[in-house]
This record gives C-alpha cells, structure tokens and sequence, in this order.
C-alpha cells in the first residue's frame, strides 16, 4: 500500500479527515496518538497538528466525548468516544464522501474511455 503524506496533498487530507477520524473513534474509542497510529496503518502519516486541532473541534461541537485515563508511560491520556451526533455526523460526511468520489470516478472513467 502506498502511503499518503499529509503535506503532499493537504487539501485531500484534510478533507478526509473528518470522516476517517469519526470512522475509527465510532470503531474504537481511541485517544489522539493513538487515531495517528491507526491512520498511520491504513497508509495515511497526519501530524499531531492536523489530529488534534480536530479533535478539539470534534469535542466543541458534541460530535465526541472525552474522558482522561491514567497512562503507565506517561501523562493521563484523553480519550475520545463518538456522541450521537457524532454518529450522525459520520453518516452525513460519509454520504457527501460517496456523492463526491462517484462523481470523481465517473470522470475519470470517462476521461480513460475518450483517450484510449
């Protein structure tokens, strides 16, 4: 798998952001290193001032819940949880994600088909 540097493509990034970031909290409650090393996995490096900026957002906005918990390697971690609107909000970015990647494809498609 190919890994995606934030800063090669921030815009990308940070439009995906969102979702992904309410994808893995609404799998796992998840504190904020911990989402960068998840993302990290799917193939996707963020840096801790693109996550936690997020987060921040996230916990303004309700769409998660924290809670601090004692860490043996180090300060308490914050851990964040997905709300119910948190969950409703992952279901309405996931849908924009869906309506924008298909049109996205549909060019593409067409595009590969007139220069063949």
């Amino acid at each position: 798998m190919t890994r995606i540097q934030a800063q090669q493509d921030a815009q990308l990034v940070r439009a995906a952001l969102p979702l992904l970031t309410l994808t893995l909290i609404g799998r796992e409650e998840s504190y904020g290193y911990q989402l960068i090393e998840r993302l990290a996995d799917y193939g996707l490096e963020v840096t801790t001032g693109l996550i936690y900026p997020l987060l921040n957002r996230f916990e303004r906005d309700g769409l998660v819940s924290t809670r601090m918990v004692a860490s043996s390697s180090g300060p308490p971690r914050k851990y964040f949880a997905l709300t119910v609107s948190g969950e409703a909000a992952k279901v309405s970015a996931e849908g924009q994600w869906h309506l924008v990647s298909a049109v996205v494809q549909q060019a593409l498609t067409k595009e590969h088909g007139q220069n063949d």
